[in-house]
């Protein structure tokens, strides 16, 4: 059996996953609500693992590395098991974290047959555009936060992607205002 791989990201409506420095936007944009909060956390209470490239992964353990319960999510983020797509990160980590050298595409190709659990990324654009190219990404979960960030927006989402239908498979209005919408991909042409 084939592991369901989620490539799970947040973003503004226009698109970008992350914000420059100069933004003051906070963390989720400011626009975390409660529901929003226990939706994510749902989200990571299941048994599955993580698959991550390396920029993703050191931003993570700058970020979120040294949490603990009082920030549920995160905490939870950090202590499921973790596949790290890499060819210049060296452990050991203070994290349940395995570094898996090579093709990203062959790497989670296996994965995907052989992990009892679902797969899941959060985040690492690049890994997961090209793993979207290799037809290996079944679903797209799309958080988006009720903001435009035209001039503070960096990493649009799916700059550079190929082209994908999207068949809704699921959607959410969480706290009156973002919107979680999860889709199968499928190649367009």
């Amino acid at each position: 059996m084939t592991a369901t791989y989620t490539f799970d990201v947040l973003a503004t409506l226009d698109g970008f996953g992350s914000y420059d420095e100069g933004g003051d936007w906070g963390g989720y944009w400011g626009k975390q609500g409660p529901e929003f909060l226990a939706r994510r956390l749902s989200q990571y209470e299941a048994e599955q693992r993580m698959v991550l490239g390396a920029n993703t992964f050191r931003e993570f353990m700058r970020y979120i590395g040294d949490v603990g319960p009082d920030d549920p999510i995160n905490y939870r983020m950090r202590n499921l098991p973790t596949t790290v797509v890499s060819s210049t990160l060296n452990g050991p980590f203070d994290w349940d974290a395995t570094v898996v050298r090579g093709d990203a595409v062959e790497l989670v190709a296996r994965l995907k047959e052989e992990s009892e659990v679902p797969l899941r990324s959060h985040g690492s654009l690049a890994l997961n555009r090209a793993l979207m190219a290799a037809g290996l990404v079944d679903r797209v979960q799309v958080t988006i936060f009720p903001v435009i960030s035209g001039r503070t927006g960096t990493a649009p989402v799916f700059g550079g992607a190929d082209d994908f239908d999207l068949e809704l498979i699921e959607s959410h209005t969480l706290d009156g205002h973002t919107q979680e919408l999860t889709y199968r991909p499928i190649r367009h042409g």
